[in-house]
């Protein structure tokens, strides 16, 4: 019988004890911060086994106005096939900083409605620390899987379920980005975008959740959410173009909440679409 996820995240040695089951499959999930330019060059190495997992230019619908748009469901199902990804699988998300876009996968395959996925706690950065097995990057060539999609609309909303949210209030919108971006002071990556944030929204910057490039304990994640939402109100999270979002979601779901949706379009599309009320 194949392995089951039961959590959202796995550590580096549960991966390591079952890097040989033959359902896994790793995810290369790494994509640069938008808020930091570098031109420094490393050699990328990845984790033994592990399959590039392109979310910018193979999962995001690269004919959307706004930056990472997820997949219509059929496209996200050939190009989750094409990974040799099938529904027995388990699969495991890591990125080389830690935590950064690797719940943005996992997001993604919730809202695909599939279970058996998790993210590397730490990413590559804990593997390597225990100096288990990496490898340089090579072309890979898989047979096609079987993976199904079923779509899960409750776990995605869009700007007029924002706007309506703004006076009737039904949800708790948290805002990932810094303190600096929501409140204005700070100026936003992407120059054409205003500055500010959506009314009554509240701001959770995303590395409030981590320490140490790892998620905080169940209790201290339990602590945030339950001080951050008296009212048990389900959450929607948003951010700058939905990547770190997708961190708060994960971390919500880790601290016993179990209702949330990802605001696809985020800030981006919210800050750039005339005629919507920002809060500064």
């Amino acid at each position: 019988m194949s392995l089951e996820i039961t959590k959202p995240i796995v550590s580096v040695n549960w991966l390591n004890n079952h890097l040989n089951d033959k359902n896994l499959i790793i995810l290369d999930c790494t994509i640069p911060k938008v808020t930091v330019k570098s031109t420094i060059k490393v050699d990328k190495v990845q984790i033994k086994g592990a399959v590039f997992f392109d979310i910018k230019n193979t999962f995001s619908d690269k004919k959307a106005p706004f930056p990472n748009t997820i997949l219509p469901t059929d496209a996200f199902e050939n190009k989750a096939q094409e990974l040799g990804i099938n529904k027995e699988s388990i699969v495991v998300c890591y990125d080389d900083l830690g935590v950064y876009s690797s719940p943005r996968v996992w997001w993604m395959f919730q809202l695909m409605g599939f279970k058996n996925v998790a993210i590397l706690n730490g990413g590559l950065p804990k593997w390597k620390e225990n100096n288990y097995p990496i490898e340089k990057p090579t072309a890979k060539t898989f047979a096609k899987g079987n993976f199904k999609a079923s779509y899960q609309p409750n776990k995605i909303t869009f700007t007029n379920n924002i706007l309506s949210n703004i006076n009737n209030k039904d949800f708790l919108v948290v805002d990932a980005r810094s303190s600096g971006r929501f409140n204005a002071t700070e100026a936003e990556p992407r120059k054409e975008i205003k500055g500010g944030h959506i009314p009554n929204s509240v701001n959770l910057p995303f590395l409030s959740v981590l320490e140490n490039g790892m998620f905080k304990t169940e209790e201290e994640l339990k602590i945030i959410f339950d001080n951050l939402n008296p009212e048990k109100k389900d959450f929607i999270f948003s951010c700058g173009s939905g990547i770190t979002a997708s961190i708060l979601a994960l971390a919500s779901i880790l601290s016993g909440y179990k209702n949330y949706a990802v605001y696809d379009g985020s800030w981006t599309e919210w800050g750039s679409t005339e005629n919507l009320p920002i809060e500064k």
